[in-house]
């Protein structure tokens, strides 16, 4: 009889017996207890954070559906990343993994540790002792990019009854005003350049993710001008933070937040697919 479950991978791990500890408690997305696969290389120090999800959600076709739902995606974001934060909340090094990683059973799951274990060890030492910190800059929402092209067409108030003097005095106010927009944008993103350079000195690497708009940008008011992961050392978090707020100190409509630190997602790239692997879809 076919099993109804699969295996859904949170991260991969060292097996420590601070792992074991860390995973004793834990629920997974599921709700189902999470343990630790070993490999099936004893030699391999190795291992998954995994626990079983019903096939009827997490196989490839209902996955995909479950995409247009927000509050299963929601639920299941929530709970994925809980895991793996009280993974690293214990000091264990983790290698997180995509949400949705799945395996059709433990043996497959085993073959990827085998497969790729050279390749997780090297990124385990690297992401070891770091942890994940993100900076977002803002402009103020009165300080908006400067159009591309200035000549639109509008029509301006020197039809009848307006007068030429009215209008010609119409288009010297805009332009005043498109001036000092750009005045104010060119300074923000110019101490925006330089809040990235300094935030870079205080980190080990840096991943550029596209700035945030419409919806995804959330309830913070203004432009995103920078969306960026940065790997820190976990002894230098605090002067990471007190650096990049201090870099953008005394900037007129220049607005930074720091978050974090999070478990190193951006700094851990995706195991390649093995036979019989459902690949994560986020």
């Amino acid at each position: 009889m076919t099993d109804p479950n699969l295996v859904y991978a949170y991260a991969v791990l060292r097996r420590t017996p601070e792992a074991a500890v860390a995973v004793a408690d834990l629920r997974g997305v599921a709700g189902d207890p999470v343990h630790l696969l070993e490999p099936t290389d004893p030699a391999s120090p190795l291992a998954f954070a995994v626990g079983p999800v019903p096939a009827a959600d997490y196989d490839e076709a209902p996955l995909k559906a479950h995409l247009d739902d927000l509050d299963w995606l929601e639920s299941t974001v929530r709970s994925h990343h809980a895991v793996v934060g009280a993974l690293v909340a214990c000091g264990t090094a983790v290698l997180p993994l995509r949400l949705a990683t799945v395996y059709p059973d433990e043996d497959h799951a085993r073959q990827a540790l085998d497969t790729r274990r050279a390749y997780f060890l090297s990124l385990l030492d690297r992401l070891t002792g770091h942890v994940e910190l993100g900076v977002k800059i803002y402009a103020a929402p009165d300080i908006a990019p400067p159009e591309s092209d200035t000549g639109t067409g509008q029509a301006t108030p020197t039809g009848l009854g307006v007068g030429v003097g009215l209008g010609r005095a119409y288009l010297a106010i805009r332009r005043r005003r498109e001036r000092r927009n750009e005045e104010a944008w060119r300074t923000v993103a110019q101490a925006a350049a330089h809040v990235t350079r300094t935030a870079g000195t205080l980190a080990v690497d840096r991943v550029a993710h596209t700035p945030q708009r419409g919806s995804l940008a959330g309830p913070a008011p203004g432009t995103n001008l920078g969306n960026d992961a940065y790997l820190v050392p976990v002894d230098r978090v605090d002067a990471f933070r007190t650096g990049v707020l201090a870099a953008a100190e005394g900037i007129p409509g220049l607005r930074v937040e720091v978050t974090g630190p999070w478990a190193p997602y951006s700094f851990a790239l995706q195991p390649e697919p093995v036979p019989g692997h459902s690949s994560s879809l986020l």
